[in-house]
């Protein structure tokens, strides 16, 4: 899965230029790799702490960064953007501030686990609930039996995978 936030990089000399979006590494909460992708722009006027902070806030209230996915290190995260560790680690400081992440040493930084802003744990399951009925209910009106839902929905499964893939390649 590619979560896009959108970055710079140096282009030759000293003067930075837009270019393709910066690509992190980071885990989800069920352990996978996943690619956070990132776009500052330091013209813009708006300090680049606060423009990552920014971006990664909304990636966690739409739910893109789930509770409990671990972010880049402040100095991986620091090397992909092409800046001070000092700035990412803000960014990151201003997010715990915020109640949005959780800072835990040397084990590093995760999404908190109800953070402001986004949609309640319990209700993101409910919603799923709600759906899974709603496809159970499908099954039975086209007299499908549960094996072949299952694959139905594995082939789904896979099939946004492979999407995705092809979309962060």
């Amino acid at each position: 899965m590619v979560i896009c936030i959108n970055t710079l990089c140096k282009a030759p000399g000293t003067v930075r230029c837009m270019t393709s979006p910066a690509i992190a590494e980071f885990i989800d909460a069920a352990g996978r790799r996943r690619r956070l992708v990132v776009r500052l722009d330091d013209k813009a006027g708006v300090p680049l702490y606060e423009q990552l902070r920014a971006q990664i806030s909304v990636m966690v209230a739409v739910g893109h960064l789930e509770p409990g996915c671990r972010l880049p290190t402040i100095r991986a995260l620091a090397i992909t953007l092409d800046m001070a560790p000092g700035t990412v680690a803000h960014a990151y400081q201003e997010l715990e501030r915020d109640g949005a992440l959780v800072g835990q040493g040397r084990r590093g930084t995760f999404v908190a686990d109800e953070p402001p802003h986004s949609e309640p744990l319990r209700q993101r399951r409910e919603r799923l609930a709600v759906a899974a009925d709603r496809f159970a209910f499908e099954l039975r009106q086209v007299d499908l039996a549960a094996d072949e839902g299952h694959g139905l929905l594995e082939e789904a499964i896979r099939r946004l995978a492979s999407e995705e893939e092809t979309t962060a390649g």
